[in-house]
């Protein structure tokens, strides 16, 4: 019998991809299924972007590459990251990866000794929590507040930070929440943070994603400046999901450790995939607005359908692509909630505390649907909770 080292026993899972699993599962049998776990835009990547991907194979774009990206990659990310956050930085602070996630996995194994505590929110995005574990740090709730808009309270904020906090994850505009965090708010964050020691990794990655107002980066804020690593990629706003590019922009100083763990885990990412993501940022971002502005129709008619249905309640989101009601007046749990939610009414959703212990009570669904789907989503689920 091969035995596993016991770090695997403190590995999580996103529990996202085993409710499509079983919705999968449920399908084949000849159940109709509306899919509302996923993260994942349900539009395809914009056409030249994918003409892009294909000429560059037809170029030869099918070897290594540097372990960090390609330096014309790199350089339109900088022009981009100024764009939107007036961050400056030079692009060989830029680390190409294959999706976002290895920026998580990579920051966390390379400054988090065992002991070590991390500041996350909760409920987060699971792999936060995981790969906090798994390196054996310590994780520290940092509660997502319903009755502050899914925001955290920076006064709790400043009470958990110990001489043992390293690291603090951010993540604006957020999964599950849909929250984002407002101008005043990061700047007191940043005031707070500047005179300690520990690094910022900002998850940034629906950040084309908001419904009111502007993205606020923590990296605006200046006297942080060696502290932050922004965490961002493709995936969401260019419907690049299986294309699998990420990247992050990190302080001078963990520029080679963590390109050697590119180089030691996977050597670099695709070549062509890079050359698609060229053409991302330099092509034409009318399909970015458009899949923006279809996504919030969605999101007004998710949110209205959802607290017109008795004992449930659901904050408008602000970004990102989630809704995340609360549920807890039905008289069952959550995850109670979401597995009979799919096996009685065909709706597939991610159960609360599948984001962490703060997330019970709540339900996640993703609103990259069509409205007819989710029109159709929100009748069943109104069916299911009369039946409770």
């Amino acid at each position: 019998m091969i035995e596993l080292a016991n770090r695997m026993s403190k590995l999580g899972t996103e529990t996202a991809f085993e409710v499509l699993a079983k919705a999968k599962k449920l399908e084949a049998q000849g159940n109709d299924i509306i899919h509302l776990q996923i993260g994942e835009p349900d539009f395809d990547t914009p056409e030249n972007i994918i003409d892009a991907g294909k000429l560059a194979l037809d170029n030869g774009y099918t070897h290594y590459n540097p372990s960090a990206g390609y330096e014309e990659l790199k350089e339109e990310i900088k022009k981009y990251s100024k764009n939107i956050r007036k961050h400056d930085f030079d692009t060989d602070q830029v680390i190409v990866t294959s999706g976002g996630k290895p920026i998580m996995f990579y920051t966390i194994l390379a400054l988090i000794n065992p002991g070590d505590e991390v500041l996350y929110p909760n409920p987060g995005f699971p792999i936060y929590e995981s790969m906090i574990n798994f390196v054996g740090g310590v994780p520290v709730p940092l509660k997502l507040e319903e009755k502050l808009d899914y925001n955290f309270d920076i006064n709790k904020l400043e009470k958990l930070i110990t001489d043992k906090t390293k690291l603090i994850i951010i993540n604006s505009p957020n999964n599950p929440c849909g929250s984002a965090i407002d101008r005043e708010s990061m700047q007191k964050i940043s005031e707070l943070l500047e005179d300690k020691n520990i690094t910022i990794l900002a998850d940034e990655i629906y950040s084309q994603f908001l419904y009111e107002g502007s993205h606020e980066s923590i990296s605006n804020y200046t006297k942080l400046k060696e502290k932050i690593i922004i965490l961002d990629g493709f995936s969401k706003s260019y419907s690049m999901t299986g294309w699998r590019i990420g990247y992050g922009i990190f302080p001078a100083s963990l520029v080679d450790p963590i390109t050697k763990l590119v180089t030691n885990s996977n050597s670099c990412t695709a070549s062509f995939t890079q050359i698609a993501a060229i053409e991302a940022l330099k092509g034409s971002q009318e399909s970015v607005k458009l899949m923006v502005e279809e996504f919030k129709s969605r999101r007004d008619l998710i949110v209205k359908g959802l607290n017109a249905i008795q004992n449930i309640t659901c904050p408008t989101p602000s970004g990102a692509f989630y809704v995340f009601p609360n549920i807890t007046k039905t008289g069952i749990s959550s995850k109670e909630f979401a597995d009979r939610l799919l096996n009685e009414n065909g709706v597939a959703t991610v159960a609360g505390e599948s984001f962490g212990e703060e997330g019970k009570g709540y339900i996640r669904l993703s609103f990259a649907n069509s409205k007819q789907n989710i029109s159709e989503a929100l009748n069943r689920i109104e069916l299911f909770t009369k039946k409770l």
